[in-house]
């Protein structure tokens, strides 16, 4: 019992003594919603490469976030880009609710979502 005590204690020592972040802000990513179907996820996919202005080379063939090649994980790479592009400016993470915000950073493998605060 002393034991689970001072692991407790160790955790709360190591957790006070963690700077934390100093613009307060959460890291946020925007992804495509798992309720939205592939048809509303190509409309927002070809709206947020196209229009909406973001960067979906990475999503090309042959580059680091093409795989899986699924419209659902070509979506959320697009809806993250341009989420952090332009969320000073006053873009939003809607996409006419194909989208939504999570803390958890979405990369994988070789896949990079970038995060700018």
């Amino acid at each position: 019992m002393a034991i689970f005590w001072l692991r407790i204690l160790l955790v709360l020592l190591i957790m006070s003594i963690t700077p934390p972040r100093s613009d307060g802000q959460l890291e946020q990513w925007c992804i495509a919603d798992e309720q939205t179907s592939d048809e509303e996820l190509q409309a927002a996919l070809d709206w947020a490469c196209g229009k909406g202005g973001a960067d979906c080379s990475m999503i090309q063939v042959n580059q680091p976030c093409y795989l899986p090649d699924t419209v659902r994980d070509h979506a959320s790479y697009a809806f993250n880009n341009y989420f952090q592009k332009f969320k000073h400016e006053g873009g939003s993470c809607y996409f006419r609710g194909a989208a939504i915000i999570t803390e958890m950073d979405p990369s994988h493998s070789s896949c990079l979502y970038e995060f700018n605060p």
